[in-house]
């Protein structure tokens, strides 16, 4: 399988093979029915782990891999995200812009980029102390682009994690100040946070998110995206939105975490190659999400991208083709940490998996 991280990122491979129909990966591992994952070892046997209900992995063929809490892990480490977030935006004066802030940055939400870059700086040697200023910061910037994105200028929404939207409870011109402020607040939290890390690895940090955000990242996935409804759109065409407007800043969330535990060249290539896909992954899901479920069960409005003709995955691939676009892009996923040791890595194979098989 090609490396799509050696081209240009919204050239999938996958994606050109049959354009009209997209890739045709093994349909027996559609998202929605990934019950099983490969966990390459790097210099031992595969670890061949079983995916169960209640997210235990099972070690089958390696002796020396001890169980590992896909739930426990997420929900500690998402404990002390909200905990560093509750701490970092105190209310204060003017408590209305800190309340808007609040407001969106403590909704709840599943933390997945936070999380990915603790894990990401674990893999390759940090301690988490040392990412967890980056993993704020990282959420601010998610949460910006969530108020800005439900502002009715852009997709107009009502309802975001089953509360009304920032600008529905607080008004438009507060909810666009405090999209403004948490992006501010994050590179000034990189910078005035981190603690036993050189000064060049934090720059290198803020570059990183910097350019995830900006007129080459979301924003020109957001831009195109805008200029593109009601209009024919190709595979290419729609892979370029959400590189840009989801994915990049997936990958700048795994990248960052990478950089900011120490990790080489070598390593922040394959975690980069790694966040690529579980970026795009993040999107083709949400496409299906949108089509399969209800408003009450996603937290927010449900087929609003049928109503307002924008070009998703399952209108272009149809249902089972998007599912096999993303099954295709765990597989390489998995394949891009096989470089790693596999224990160390358990918590990003899962991570993966967890996005493939969302349900929100």
């Amino acid at each position: 399988m090609a490396l799509f991280a050696t081209i240009q990122s919204y050239e999938h491979p996958a994606l050109h093979r049959n354009p009209t129909t997209g890739p045709k990966s093994p349909s027996k591992n559609p998202v929605g029915s990934l019950r099983s994952i490969i966990i390459p070892m790097k210099n031992k046997s595969l670890l061949h782990a079983q995916v169960a209900d209640s997210s235990l992995v099972q070690p089958l063929l390696a002796e020396d891999v001890v169980l590992f809490e896909f739930d426990e892990y997420m929900a500690t480490k998402a404990k002390k995200v909200d905990n560093a977030l509750n701490e970092a935006v105190p209310l204060q004066y003017p408590k209305k812009i800190h309340r808007a802030m609040r407001y969106s940055l403590l909704a709840g939400g599943k933390r997945v980029r936070p999380v990915l870059c603790i894990a990401s700086c674990e893999l390759v040697g940090g301690d988490e102390s040392l990412a967890i200023p980056t993993a704020c910061a990282v959420e601010m910037v998610h949460t910006m682009s969530l108020i800005h994105d439900d502002l009715p200028c852009m997709d107009n929404d009502d309802l975001r994690r089953g509360k009304p939207t920032n600008h529905k409870a607080f008004g438009e011109e507060t909810a666009v100040l405090a999209g403004d402020a948490l992006l501010s607040l994050a590179f000034e939290h990189i910078a005035a946070k981190t603690t036993n890390v050189s000064p060049e690895r934090v720059v290198q940090t803020i570059v990183e998110l910097g350019s995830a955000v900006g007129s080459l990242g979301l924003v020109a996935g957001q831009m195109v995206d805008i200029h593109s409804e009601g209009k024919e759109v190709t595979l290419r065409d729609l892979e370029y939105i959400h590189v840009h407007k989801t994915a990049k800043l997936l990958e700048a969330s795994v990248v960052c975490g990478a950089i900011m535990g120490g990790g080489n060249e070598i390593e922040v290539e394959k975690m980069r190659k790694y966040a690529r896909c579980i970026g795009l992954l993040f999107q083709v899901v949400d496409d299906i999400l949108d089509v399969t479920k209800s408003s009450e069960e996603l937290g927010k409005t449900a087929g609003k991208d049928l109503v307002s003709d924008k070009a998703t995955y399952p209108k272009l691939m149809g249902i089972e083709g998007a599912k096999n676009f993303a099954a295709e892009l765990v597989a390489q996923a998995i394949e891009e940490l096989a470089y790693f040791d596999g224990a160390k890595a358990a918590p990003l194979y899962y991570l993966a998996n967890y996005i493939a098989n969302r349900q929100t």
